[in-house]
């Protein structure tokens, strides 16, 4: 998290989340790093449908046709909270973390977007370990995805 922090601060760019399975872990695990404010707007944790919905404006026709564990909901989510959040770049987590099969999909089926400029993209993940394994292999991954990026 400190490369991608320093590579934030560097570009002058702010960051933003929007999580649901993460549950605000990948904000905590950024704002950990002291100097985080200078780049980190806030996170939205979107546990509940609902909230995804009535919070963060996510199309519940999206939700309804696809799921909330779905790279299209991840995408709203991202670039909804983008928006909210004004910040330049924003990731979002939503997936399965288990116990069980959930919308069809397995336990550790994760997908994420990070919108940055005018794209959004989209990842999905298919880890594996306990529920906070999972949780933290997802923060990690978009971690490295979004210095990648921004290194772009």
């Amino acid at each position: 998290m400190e490369e991608l922090l320093a590579l934030l601060k560097e570009r002058g760019l702010t960051i933003g989340s929007c999580e649901s399975l993460t549950a605000g872990l990948f904000t905590s695990q950024l704002a950990a790093v002291s100097g985080a404010s200078a780049v980190l707007k806030g996170g939205i944790v979107t546990y509940q449908t609902a909230v995804k919905e009535q919070v963060v404006g996510v199309d519940h026709h999206v939700i309804a046709q696809d799921g909330v564990i779905s790279a299209s909901c991840a995408v709203e989510m991202a670039r909804k909270a983008k928006e909210l959040l004004a910040c330049d770049i924003c990731v979002s987590f939503t997936g399965n973390a288990g116990p069980d099969v959930m919308e069809g999909k397995p336990v550790g089926r994760v997908y994420c977007a990070i919108a940055y400029q005018e794209r959004v993209h989209t990842y999905e993940l298919q880890l594996s370990g306990s529920r906070n394994e999972i949780r933290m292999q997802a923060v990690m991954r978009m971690n490295a995805e979004l210095i990648r990026l921004i290194q772009k």
